[in-house]
């Protein structure tokens, strides 16, 4: 049985107050939401805090509401189980909705955030493991190690993003809203990741986010298609959100790409996008953009199936997505 190890639980009362404490006890502390992520990583040892915050009842990161100049704001602590089912979301942003019902099991989806879904840690099978196995193993560059096992001749980590909502949130457009010693600050939710195992997220560690904003649906119909080995439980390894809007005449007069689980961030496939404006949902154009999508997946050994067959499931699956909209 794996165990946690001792730390020293702190429950602010403030967003104010949660943000002084993890910028006073720097990398000693961590911020946690509902810990279906954190928690099992304290017990593997990948990640050992001294200081554990938990920021799940502070009242700014509560609700779901219509905001007549924001759209429609999502606080950073309502569960997964809110989202997938709140009259809000499943009206105006269905997909939404489809992707966090599909996040592991109904007693996770209960407990786990959505920010803590955007915040996901990046996964790797030479990470996800317990120390005894990393050590046998020889540590990796993630954790303890200086060598990325999946790609030795690598300056970098190469551990995938696994946030089933991220992918669909890019293709809503969504905002983020973070707080920190520095104030408030609103960014497009692109924004807030970068292309590397280890560093991932965008932001101070002292950062909080805090709020997810949605702006109006305007047209917009958008999809998401998760790939993974279980239906249910499992972490994806292709996640798939596509939105699009057409003109007068029935062509797609803009579209919006994202994949997850095939690179260290969920990422927009702007060449596949390009492919579809303007166009009709014709075969050679969908295979055109199923294959400028391909090409912009990099997935590599660190998760189940194989490298080939990840690859293959971009053209396969976003072909199923488009096909929605025919």
């Amino acid at each position: 049985m794996l165990r946690l190890p001792a730390f020293r639980y702190v429950r602010p009362r403030s967003l104010r107050e949660a943000v002084d404490i993890l910028a006073t006890e720097g990398e000693r502390a961590v911020p946690m939401g509902g810990g279906t992520d954190l928690l099992p990583g304290m017990k593997r040892r990948v990640v050992s805090p001294e200081v554990v915050v938990s920021i799940r009842a502070l009242p700014e990161l509560q609700g779901i509401h219509a905001d007549a100049d924001r759209g429609t704001v999502i606080g950073a602590s309502c569960t997964l189980a809110e989202v997938s089912s709140h009259p809000l979301i499943r009206q105006g942003y269905e997909a939404l909705s489809v992707a966090a019902a599909q996040v592991a099991t109904p007693q996770i989806r209960n407990m786990g955030t959505i920010g803590g879904n955007l915040c996901l840690d990046t996964r790797c099978t030479y990470y996800d493991m317990p120390y005894t196995w990393r050590r046998a193993m020889g540590f990796c560059l993630k954790k303890d190690g200086d060598v990325c096992r999946v790609a030795p001749g690598s300056a970098r980590c190469w551990a995938v993003s696994s946030s089933d909502l991220a992918p669909v949130l890019l293709v809503l457009d969504a905002r983020v809203r973070l707080s920190g010693l520095r104030g408030e600050r609103v960014v497009p939710i692109e924004e807030l990741y970068r292309d590397d195992g280890i560093r991932y997220l965008n932001k101070d560690p002292a950062e909080i986010l805090t709020e997810v904003l949605l702006p109006p649906p305007d047209g917009w119909k958008a999809v998401y298609w998760k790939v993974r080995r279980r239906a249910s439980f499992d972490f994806p390894v292709l996640s798939l959100a596509v939105a699009v809007r057409r003109d007068g005449g029935g062509r797609i007069a803009d579209a919006r790409i994202a994949l997850g689980a095939v690179r260290s961030c969920p990422f927009r496939a702007r060449e596949a996008e390009e492919v579809l404006r303007g166009e009709r949902l014709v075969p050679s154009v969908v295979e055109a953009a199923c294959e400028a999508a391909s090409r912009a997946a990099r997935p590599l050994e660190n998760t189940d199936f194989t490298v080939l067959w990840r690859k293959r499931m971009v053209k396969v699956f976003l072909q199923r997505a488009l096909r929605t909209f025919a």
